[in-house]
């Protein structure tokens, strides 16, 4: 079992629901917070973005922490995830970012060979990068002591495909192609982003987060013998530096099967996406790691009654097992009501 190292003070923290189930500690009731529980389904949000870009949002820490803190006071979650992107980690690397609307987010220089790789800088540290630290202050500083602050990165599977890419995609032709065909190159590539993350996921820790969390949220693409060559030892790096000092949380959607490689390549706590139920990913991942979800995020879409039958669905499947963080098994789809989101915390907190 991965856990706090020795030393770290027990303050209010440490001692929250949310943390305690990241370190398999019994629990009053189930911790629940949600995957893009900030975003645009909640009217408020959608009159910050009329005023403002994504990209300028993100990089307003004054903004984000205010949309973080008026959605947890909303909706009664216990932890905040700072209001970020998979993606600005980029842009100080040599890429070209933008979201354009209606697009959502376009690489205009893609990395399509070896030769490409000249222009990929390592980051050898995160400066640049200091708005989204000064997004984690201003998140901790609003928040009451018992909501621990969760920082997040994107992995290095999935940060090269947006790089490789351009943008999002439904075959990864150009990431496979990159990976099959030079797979020194891709090792390369992978390797700048993975050490690109681990820093990056120290500095929110240093800036005040108590939990981060990596999301491979491309990486259902491969299977397990793909992950294991090309992605495993990656998102190893990114994540070990920050697993030695606080609970890391390692998600990935897409291909059920690859629940024990991720906790191969690290994580107290491993996501679980919906295509799976709760007690056979608990038994893939193993009883000595805590779980993350696993609610499917179009059932927000049916009626209420539906919404709190398969939340307790979720939990039955948990069994009460010290370890189980109540999650979505993505993030929260912009048509959900939010009477719906209302319905599932409360659904949770009743149990």
């Amino acid at each position: 079992m991965q856990s706090i190292p020795p030393g770290q003070p027990h303050d209010a923290h440490s001692r929250s629901l949310m943390m305690r189930a990241c370190r398999l500690e019994p629990v009053e009731r189930t911790p629940v917070w949600l995957m893009r529980q900030a975003g645009r389904y909640l009217p408020e949000y959608r009159a910050v973005r009329e005023k403002v870009g994504f990209l300028e949002l993100c990089k307003n820490p004054r903004l984000c922490a205010e949309v973080m803190l008026a959605t947890v006071e909303r909706i009664g979650v216990d932890a905040a995830i700072i209001f970020s992107d998979l993606l600005p980690i980029l842009e100080p690397m040599g890429f070209d970012l933008e979201f354009a609307a209606g697009e959502g987010p376009v690489i205009h220089n893609p990395v399509r060979g070896p030769a490409d790789l000249a222009r990929v800088r390592e980051l050898p540290d995160v400066d640049r990068l200091g708005y989204v630290m000064d997004v984690v202050r201003a998140t901790r500083a609003g928040l009451d002591a018992s909501i621990p602050v969760i920082g997040f990165a994107g992995a290095p599977f999935t940060l090269a495909s947006y790089c490789i890419e351009g943008g999002t995609s439904r075959a990864w032709l150009h990431t496979k192609s990159l990976m099959y065909r030079h797979e020194s190159a891709w090792h390369d590539l992978m390797g700048r982003l993975a050490r690109a993350v681990s820093r990056y996921l120290v500095a929110q820790l240093d800036a005040g987060a108590q939990i981060v969390q990596l999301f491979d949220s491309w990486v259902g693409c491969l299977g397990p013998d793909d992950y294991r060559r090309y992605v495993l030892p990656h998102s190893r790096v990114a994540i070990a530096e920050a697993a030695r000092r606080a609970p890391v949380i390692h998600f990935a959607t897409g291909n059920p099967a690859l629940l024990p490689l991720l906790r191969e390549a690290g994580g107290s706590v491993i996501g679980i996406d919906w295509r799976i139920d709760l007690d056979a990913a608990w038994a893939a991942v193993g009883h000595d790691r805590a779980v993350q979800g696993n609610l499917e995020p179009a059932v927000l879409l049916a009626d209420r009654d539906t919404v709190r039958r398969r939340v307790h669905e979720v939990l039955d499947r948990a069994g009460g097992r010290p370890g189980h963080i109540f999650n979505l098994g993505h993030g929260i789809l912009p048509q959900t009501p939010v009477e719906n989101v209302l319905e599932l915390v409360a659904a949770v907190k009743s149990r």
